[in-house]
């Protein structure tokens, strides 16, 4: 019997768990290890920022679960990884052996890259974790109180940017409501090159299209933004050319700002020697296993890839839930096809399919393979998309509580796009 241990206990490492057990059978012991004892759906982070969730409505007490499927879970925080010797060394000195590990931990908030940034200490708010979604609700309700300037975005080196535009477009939508957009400026201030980037390159025709949301919201923007620091109050921005160069220097000030930052490796994996990038990222082969170490496989934000393009401050390029769904499906069928004694040879599709609420619309996007050149550049927007993430959000929560395993991106991927079968 093996034992397969699962670090982290999100959109990859939940699915993973739940396909892991219906593959393998009954046949080897699988645990899931996280820092908290509960499942975030982070894409409803936006909503709860302005009230429009609670905390309750988009978290899940996994644990009871995981155990209705015979998965075991450790709801402690893994202080070290002896890749070595196939042993988790966890917070409270307990220690948990593998065979295999399969790390889906998400990232590490880099705040400290930029000076004075984060909702810890620093002046800015994030839609990262349910906590910081929360943190920056309390401050969005101090903005009702005393309107004034607004800055949403992102920092340099991030990697994710759809949180960041919708938070934007539902923030005005917000404000609307409560009948004060008029006192609340909002600028969006982003290290990709141009709206729509992405950090994909665009998708489509994206960057009309979200500079045309923008437009109708009265919402302007700063590209190739480096945001240097941040004070109470005063956010400091360098405007840079296509060469790198310095074009305009920004002192803005703000009531509430929403910063995205960039992502490293959570210590424990960027601590592992020669499992990581300088960036603490998980190196994996096209079957998403470690280059080191064979019984190690790792899926979703913590792995490394590289930049769709270079620009003149640095973005990374996202790993949405589609590309994590399939690096997942990849990850189970080599444990399986190893524990069979077969080759491995699966291999994650490193697709890309979202839906971004914009309030009172949305927009959605495919794009296969995620990194181009393309098979396939899909593009959308309408109230339907505002439903349909909706619906979405409601769905996969049911399947975490179900511990049902389906292609979930994949499916609404297709059921978005109207075709019935779409060959990888």
């Amino acid at each position: 019997m093996a034992h397969i241990v699962i670090l982290g206990a999100g959109i990859g490492g939940v699915p993973a768990a739940y396909e892991m057990r219906e593959v393998l059978g009954k046949a080897h012991e699988i645990t899931v290890v996280n820092a908290t004892d509960y499942f975030q759906f982070v894409p409803s982070n936006p909503w709860l920022a302005v009230g429009w969730r609670t905390r309750p409505k988009i978290t899940v007490s996994i644990g009871q679960y995981l155990k209705k499927k015979q998965i075991g879970f450790i709801a402690r925080q893994v202080d070290e990884i002896d890749a070595a010797n196939n042993v988790l060394k966890l917070q409270d000195g307990e220690t948990v052996n593998y065979d295999y590990l399969v790390i889906t931990t998400g990232a590490k908030l880099a705040f400290d890259e930029v000076e004075g940034s984060g909702p810890d200490g620093g002046f800015t708010q994030s839609v990262c974790t349910v906590d910081h979604a929360e943190k920056s609700y309390a401050d969005f309700q101090k903005l009702l109180e005393d309107p004034g300037p607004v800055i949403v975005g992102a920092a340099p080196f991030a990697s994710c940017f759809g949180p960041a535009y919708e938070y934007a477009a539902i923030l005005h939508h917000a404000l609307k409501k409560h009948k004060i957009r008029d006192k609340v400026p909002i600028t969006f201030v982003t290290s990709e090159p141009y709206i729509g980037h992405l950090g994909l390159g665009g998708v489509g025709d994206s960057k009309g299209m979200l500079e045309h949301e923008f437009r109708n919201r009265h919402i302007n923007w700063i590209t190739n933004a480096k945001t240097t620091r941040v004070e109470d109050g005063k956010m400091y921005v360098d405007e840079l050319n296509e060469e790198g160069e310095v074009k305009k220097q920004h002192e803005l000030e703000f009531n509430h700002a929403m910063m995205l930052p960039a992502f490293k490796g959570v210590d424990a994996v960027a601590n592992v020697p020669d499992l990581c990038n300088p960036r603490g990222f998980v190196m994996v082969d096209e079957h998403q296993r470690s280059k080191k170490y064979p019984n190690i496989f790792s899926a979703g934000v913590c792995i490394a890839i590289p930049p769709v393009e270079p620009t003149p401050v640095p973005t990374g390029a996202p790993k949405t839930g589609y590309m994590i769904e399939s690096m997942v499906t990849a990850i189970v069928n080599n444990i399986h096809a190893e524990l069979e004694g077969q080759p491995v040879e699966s291999k994650g599709s490193w697709n890309a399919f979202c839906l971004a609420d914009l309030g009172d619309t949305g927009a959605a996007f495919v794009a296969i393979p995620q990194i181009p050149p393309r098979n396939v550049t899909w593009f959308k927007k309408g109230k339907w998309v505002h439903w349909a993430k909706i619906g979405f959000e409601k769905y996969f929560l049911y399947k975490i509580k179900r511990g049902v395993s389906e292609p979930l991106f994949e499916k609404w991927a297709l059921k978005m796009m109207g075709v019935v079968r779409l060959k990888k």
